[in-house]
């Protein structure tokens, strides 16, 4: 499904976005708190939109579940790769968020 695959590709900008953002938050952290905490609401605001996109394609399988059965093997596997990919990297992302804020 072309969908799920350009979701997918959003979904790695939304990622790669909060990361560029964050990585900014702690460069500025000391220097300019105000300018660090932008940056850092720009990487939960990216994380928000990963999300959203993410509830986008599992909606977009569960209906095609509902219509067709179970998605071809093949159409499975390329989603448990991308899926992987996108876990672990926003995971990263959390982690970087996590550092800024202290937790």
């Amino acid at each position: 499904m072309k969908i799920i695959e350009k979701l997918s590709e959003y979904i790695d900008e939304e990622i790669g976005d909060a990361m560029k953002y964050i990585k900014c938050a702690l460069a500025y952290k000391d220097e300019n708190a105000v300018l660090a905490e932008l940056f850092a609401r720009l990487a939960d605001e990216e994380m928000k939109h990963m999300m959203l996109l993410h509830n986008q394609v599992v909606s977009i399988i569960d209906d095609y579940k509902r219509k067709n059965g179970e998605p071809p093997e093949a159409m499975k596997t390329v989603y448990d790769i991308l899926h992987k990919r996108h876990i672990d990297k926003a995971a990263e992302a959390k982690a970087a968020i996590s550092l800024y804020k202290g937790v």
